[in-house]
């Protein structure tokens, strides 16, 4: 049961009686009086469970757009019903809904629209939503708490969508090129040319030059349909907050991360190359093999919408049996993680030669772009020893990475709006060269 606010306003009108006859029964009769009012009005509102509440709502969002949740309420009695409705969201949906009074005659549907703008990704539900029915006079109300499931799902903000276009226009022309000198691994027969000054004597196909009675050499293209496996770390590094460049401040490293993989998928895709994704920590999280019908680029962003950082160490001999259960062949393995000079001994150092020697290894690590500014505020000695401890750090990260290219891996270091571009670049690149 509810009360409205028009039983304290006729509890004050009886005010005027108790001035005019200040008797302790003229109080006693006018609060019973409303009383009654309120267990009549009670009485006469009709019943919310019997209503009838059906909800429509999107399968999926992407993070900071916005989504409708739709409530329509059937009333399927004879009894007219005054109700107010309040469509319960988690506070991360951020609901935002005007809860009018509906007036529902028997047999009537009405609608009632909650717009949500979700601020975190994964998956949202409904909580329950609340009926309040009043009665003919708007004094009391029945008040019930109904189920009515829904879940939408947040999928990642993939804010890195605006470098999509430059990187497939260089795809296409990569895609486009009459011939591609480049001899070797990652190569595959294009057509057949006149010899010109300055080819390779060693593409001359001597067959086709003798059917043809002059010079013919062979000309190569960059093989497509290629294998990539993302491997995304949702360990304690991915845990860690660090600023943005422009508009975006103290993100997470996985969000960073995120971006990479979606904007991979994407450019993999279209240039006919096929996308796995392994998202791990000390488990697998997401296993995406690849290969299936539908939107590679959908796929990714519905699995990685879930994905969450673990307080825990990766656990890289895990990784490595994965990657060989997912890689038949020498492929491209991109590994979104850290280089931490403290934990590469024990961690990605202890198959990362391993992993270099079987596939062609692009390590994506995200900078802060604090540690990379010159240091100008030094007034105290706690701001003299965090530059020098930053400075240190990025001088012996330098170190690692040098150390990790000599080794064959391209290393990709960049602050977190820039990591996934950069990645795709790194992509471009080998592929323009013939590496993958």
């Amino acid at each position: 049961m509810a009360i409205s606010g028009r039983v304290p306003l006729l509890l004050l009108i009886g005010v005027v009686a108790v001035v005019a006859w200040p008797q302790p029964i003229v109080v006693v009769a006018w609060v019973g009086v409303v009383a009654l009012l309120c267990c009549l009005d009670l009485a006469l509102a009709a019943r919310p469970d019997r209503l009838r509440i059906v909800r429509d709502l999107p399968g999926s969002v992407r993070l900071t757009e916005s989504a409708t949740s739709r409530l329509t309420l059937t009333n399927p009695g004879t009894r007219t019903a005054r109700v107010q409705v309040r469509d319960a969201w988690p506070p991360s949906a951020s609901p935002a809904a005007e809860r009018p009074r509906l007036v529902l005659a028997g047999g009537e549907s009405l609608r009632q629209v909650t717009r949500l703008t979700p601020t975190r990704r994964g998956d949202l539900a409904a909580a329950a939503v609340t009926v309040r029915s009043y009665g003919p006079l708007g004094l009391a109300a029945r008040q019930r708490s109904l189920e009515v499931p829904g879940v939408l799902r947040v999928m990642p903000e993939f804010r890195s969508r605006s470098h999509l276009p430059y990187r497939l226009a260089r795809l296409r022309e990569l895609d486009g090129q009459a011939a591609v000198h480049v001899r070797g691994q990652g190569t595959e027969f294009d057509s057949l040319r006149e010899y010109a000054l300055g080819d390779d004597v060693r593409s001359i196909d001597w067959r086709a030059s003798a059917r043809a009675t002059r010079t013919m050499v062979r000309t190569w293209r960059p093989e497509r349909d290629r294998h990539i496996l993302i491997v995304l770390d949702t360990s304690r590094w991915a845990a860690g907050r660090i600023g943005g460049s422009g508009k975006s401040v103290d993100q997470l490293r996985l969000d960073a991360g995120i971006e990479a993989c979606l904007l991979m998928a994407a450019l993999g895709a279209a240039s006919g190359d096929r996308m796995s994704l392994l998202v791990v920590d000390q488990e697998v999280r997401l296993r995406y093999p690849g290969g299936g019908k539908g939107s590679v680029l959908a796929a990714f962003a519905n699995g990685l919408s879930l994905a969450e950082p673990a307080l825990t160490e990766t656990d890289w001999a895990l990784v490595a049996g994965q990657v060989d259960q997912l890689c038949r062949q020498r492929s491209l393995l991109i590994l979104i993680t850290g280089l931490d000079p403290a934990l590469y001994a024990d961690g990605l150092g202890t198959v990362l030669a391993t992993l270099a020697h079987d596939h062609q290894v692009v390590i994506g690590h995200v900078t802060d772009p604090s540690a990379e500014a010159r240091p100008t505020d030094l007034a105290d000695a706690g701001a003299v020893y965090d530059a020098a401890a930053r400075g240190r750090l990025w001088l012996a990260t330098q170190s690692l990475a040098a150390r990790v290219t000599r080794m064959g891996v391209e290393v990709v270091q960049a602050v977190p709006d820039r990591l996934a571009p950069a990645v795709c670049d790194a992509y471009l690149a080998l592929k323009a060269a013939g590496r993958l």
